[in-house]
């Protein structure tokens, strides 16, 4: 595994239109953890993929119909059997974060890396999941080393007025353990 111009080697690319330059592109320094499924709690398909393209069916499901119009994207996509998929390059701005500060610090998104689980605030996430993000942070943290131990947060920690996620089923102990071995 490996990071190439940006793109992590191992995963599958899917560009999403929903990035643009980072105010400077020497600025990575945090890391920022999500939860996303689509519809809410059911995992599979082709929705995360379709919302992060720009390309969601807002006649697919009725949840659709409040966010098909969302231009959102992550950095990566780790689904429920660990496969990773990449629509931001790492050097680019993706819009993950929203309003959001970290250390007094505003516009997360201008100095982060977000990665997405497929998942809920409540129901477990999958060993493989764990793993495969141990493995992805620390290439990603190899590559960026600003981004230390105590700069990967939840986009709870960065957004606690407005979002939960990765919420309570997120096993913290058990991925930093993975982290540091």
């Amino acid at each position: 595994m490996g990071i190439t111009k940006g793109w992590l080697n191992r995963a599958k690319k899917l560009e999403s239109p929903n990035a643009d330059p980072r105010p400077d592109a020497n600025d990575i320094s945090l890391l920022v953890i999500h939860n996303i499924s689509l519809p809410p709690a059911q995992f599979g398909g082709p929705y995360i993929e379709q919302l992060f393209s720009n390309n969601l069916n807002p006649d697919d499901h009725p949840y659709f119909r409040d966010i098909y119009k969302l231009q959102v994207s992550s950095h990566l996509l780790i689904d429920r059997q660990g496969n990773i998929t990449q629509f931001v390059p790492f050097d680019q701005r993706a819009w993950h974060a929203g309003v959001s500060e970290f250390e007094r610090r505003q516009r997360c998104n201008d100095f982060s890396i977000g990665i997405e689980l497929e998942g809920t605030d409540d129901i477990a996430y999958t060993d493989i999941q764990y793993s495969v993000l141990a493995q992805v942070s620390q290439q990603i943290m190899a590559q960026y080393p600003t981004i230390t131990s105590n700069r990967v947060v939840g986009h709870s920690d960065i957004a606690p007025e407005r979002k939960t996620d990765p919420g309570q089923a997120f096993d913290w102990q058990r991925y930093k353990q993975l982290l540091y071995p």
